[in-house]
């Protein structure tokens, strides 16, 4: 079998990874139109149930593609400069590149073939029984067979900048930060010994309050980093194509057509402040590798597997990324809370956490939150 995987990110190369470990008479090449070294973003979170995922599917490339994470038990919540530690989220951090490097390097020893700033623009053309479309929330390919996936998109009304920080955030931080101009979030995290991601989230009319839909990327950069110099310290923001964007939620009716299959964010996408778009492309990997092992040699039953293991997974959890979006969308509207009221109903924001999960992963905060309804 000619299996052809359009996209060399996370999910493509891990999928590629395990198919041809598993299934070693397939060919299998990857396309990917960035330079090897090249990558946009700064670091990667996964959570426990995310890494659980990659230990089960393949333990001896799990332990090298962990051995340089960052991890912490812990999130810190900050507002109205409190600080409000919830234990008991464990999170294991890295960057991108190295994240890309470990899996380009895992691939090529099992035998897959990389093709490096390689753009196919017609991916019916490709010589391959199987392709697979891995290529990012823009995918060309869904593009190309767009009457056949029947993608829908919705932008959704806050901007985003991602930045990297070399002040180090050891736990996931959530910072609100209430100025003039409106609020600003920030989430943070280290993924590295010296370095942090730092996303900067705003609502359109505080975007264009404090002037930054007239800024350049420097000006911008230099503008956020003084609203949140007290978190920064003497540390500045750092740019990597940090242009401001909003969050486009993409969902697709049909997921395979012909002998092309969706992968990752070209599938589905999901909000950045409930998990991790990348660990939903590796689950897509795994769950379509397990597929394939299953119908090496029919195409088609192997997508029927697929989408068996996959879609009620996609839907439940782009249904609770859309509750964390809103959250995050009706911020002012929370911003009058307590720190612990506010971190309280932060955890609760997608209805997938009650009560007595709270308390059982973080009984302090817990009862702090309990003795204040008490005494209210």
């Amino acid at each position: 079998m000619q299996i052809a995987v359009i996209g060399g990110g996370p999910g493509g190369l891990y999928f590629s990874l395990l198919a041809k470990k598993n299934i070693p008479a397939i060919d299998i090449r990857i396309y990917e139109q960035n330079p090897a070294a090249a990558t946009y973003g700064w670091g990667v979170v996964f959570s426990d149930i995310g890494l659980n995922f990659l230990r089960e599917a393949d333990p001896e490339f799990f332990k090298d593609f962990t051995a340089h994470h960052e991890r912490c038990d812990y999130m810190d919540i900050v507002h109205r400069g409190t600080h409000v530690q919830i234990h008991s989220n464990h999170f294991s951090r890295t960057s991108r590149i190295d994240m890309l490097r470990v899996l380009q390097r895992a691939c090529l020893q099992a035998g897959v073939e990389i093709e490096f700033e390689k753009r196919v623009t017609d991916a019916a053309a490709l010589n391959a029984n199987l392709i697979v479309a891995s290529d990012g929330a823009n995918s060309a390919v869904r593009t190309q067979f767009a009457q056949h996936f029947q993608p829908s998109f919705e932008t959704r009304r806050n901007k985003f900048a991602w930045y990297g920080t070399r002040q180090l955030f050891h736990p996931v931080s959530l910072i609100f930060h209430e100025t003039k101009y409106g609020i600003f979030i920030a989430h943070a995290y280290q993924y590295s010994p010296t370095l942090s991601t730092f996303l900067v989230e705003v609502d359109p009319e505080t975007w264009q309050r404090a002037g930054l839909d007239r800024m350049s990327d420097d000006e911008s950069r230099r503008f956020c980093a003084e609203v949140f110099r007290a978190d920064l310290g003497s540390n500045e923001l750092l740019s990597n194509r940090s242009l401001w964007f909003g969050a486009k939620i993409v969902r697709n009716k049909n997921w395979t057509y012909r002998n092309v299959v969706l992968l990752g964010d070209a599938l589905r996408t999901v909000h950045f402040s409930l998990g991790s778009g990348t660990r939903m492309a590796m689950q897509d990997a795994i769950a379509l590798h397990r597929a394939l092992a299953k119908h090496p040699n029919d195409v088609h039953a192997a997508f029927r597997e697929f989408e068996s293991i996959r879609r009620l997974a996609s839907a439940t959890f782009q249904e609770a990324a859309d509750k964390s979006l809103d959250w995050y969308e009706n911020l002012e509207s929370k911003m009058h809370l307590d720190p612990i009221n506010f971190a309280y109903d932060y955890m609760r924001r997608t209805g997938q956490v009650s009560h007595e999960d709270l308390k059982a992963r973080d009984p302090h905060f817990t009862r702090t939150f309990e003795a204040l309804h008490q005494h209210a």
